[in-house]
């Protein structure tokens, strides 16, 4: 069935066109165009002067409507359900630090609903090479250096599948780790480290190219050390990711950060469980979280644990925090789908996917299409 949306502010790669159409058929976009000429389709949907945009791709959360990840297929079927419905048709699922044997078992799980489902992008795994200093809501004795061995294991239960993975690049071996990784198509993150300007340069220069939740689990910006946020900033080959939900990283700082490297920031959730759930008691990893007003810390120390957001609220926090809503949009669509070897995605130029999400004038979500059909 083909579908034709009008009477829309179209935003797409950087550009927004007024009283815009669009056409869906056979899951693409089959033309576009503005005024009042346009196509005829099987259903006509009005958009009322509302904001079209890409659907929106996350490459870093690990749950929601409270369920996580980590815990099977349903958990994840579950999660990506309530994601989808604020926006997120695309996503990579991030995976917490676990044994070697849990985390292989998972990553292999995730390949197989990823054959199924074309919205999975595959996994992001988020440890277990990670610095115990700067470990978060990770269980530090689970922490380990990445040996070849155990690289190439991990590797080998993806089966092509793994996306992304984290890694502190002080770590030994975490170069020849690097190196190992994007040969093999898997792009390298660099978090919860203690790598100052000049070792993250170094493992930008060996090939990762993102730096998971920027700020967070890190050396700070300090105006003689400048650490690994300033080198990320500087360095073009580099996207960071940032957690807009208001407690990771103050919002003004978020702005600042886009004003400096706005075509390299991807906005994402690391959700948790209970996004789009109440306040309570969750797990993350095997460790405990309470969740109060809507902000998730481990029980033991205190740690932020996650978030409870959603792009769309990403969304509507960054551009009431003075980001342009072009710039806003590239950053939940065209440059995480970049960030992670899918530019085919977070675009509506004629033939790419028909992901589509339609934003009323508060920024909240009306509708959404994956391949053109309404969700």
């Amino acid at each position: 069935m083909s579908t034709l949306v009008h009477s829309v502010r179209l935003i797409d790669d950087g550009r927004v066109t007024e009283d815009a159409w669009i056409l869906f058929d056979r899951g693409r976009v089959a033309a576009r165009g503005s005024g009042s000429s346009r196509p005829g389709a099987d259903e006509l949907v009005d958009g009322a002067g509302g904001c079209l945009v890409p659907g929106f791709v996350d490459i870093h959360g690990h749950g929601g409507a409270g369920a996580s990840y980590d815990d099977g297929p349903e958990a994840i079927r579950s999660a990506r359900a309530l994601h989808r419905a604020h926006g997120t048709t695309r996503a990579v699922v991030s995976l917490v630090t676990a044994s070697l044997d849990d985390l292989a078992a998972r990553a292999a799980m995730v390949a197989e609903l990823a054959e199924q489902d074309d919205t999975i992008l595959g996994s992001h795994l988020e440890g277990p090479f990670l610095d115990p200093g700067h470990k978060g809501a990770h269980t530090e004795a689970l922490l380990r250096a990445p040996d070849a061995a155990s690289v190439s294991r991990l590797i080998e239960a993806g089966r092509g599948t793994i996306r992304q993975i984290t890694l502190a690049p002080e770590l030994p071996g975490a170069l020849e780790a690097i190196a190992r990784l994007t040969g093999d198509g898997v792009v390298v993150a660099i978090g919860h480290t203690d790598a100052d300007a000049d070792t993250a340069r170094r493992a930008f220069d060996a090939g990762a190219s993102v730096l998971t939740h920027a700020f967070n689990a890190m050396r700070g910006i300090h105006h003689r050390a400048p650490g690994p946020v300033v080198a990320a900033l500087r360095d073009p080959r580099v996207t960071l990711e940032l957690i807009a939900d208001g407690v990771h990283v103050d919002l003004d700082l978020i702005a600042t950060a886009f004003a400096a490297a706005g075509d390299r920031i991807a906005l994402v959730t690391d959700a948790m469980a209970a996004a789009g759930s109440a306040d309570g008691r969750y797990e993350l990893g095997g460790l405990a979280v309470a969740v109060t007003d809507g902000v998730a810390r481990l029980v033991d120390g205190g740690s932020i644990a996650g978030s409870t957001l959603t792009q769309d609220e990403a969304l509507r926090r960054v551009v009431a925090a003075g980001v342009a809503l072009p710039t806003a949009v590239a950053a939940l669509t065209t440059v995480p789908a970049r960030a992670v070897g899918r530019p085919d995605l977070g675009r509506l130029d004629a033939g790419a996917i028909a992901d589509a999400v339609l934003l009323d004038d508060a920024l909240n979500v009306a509708r959404v299409w994956i391949a053109g059909s309404s969700i």
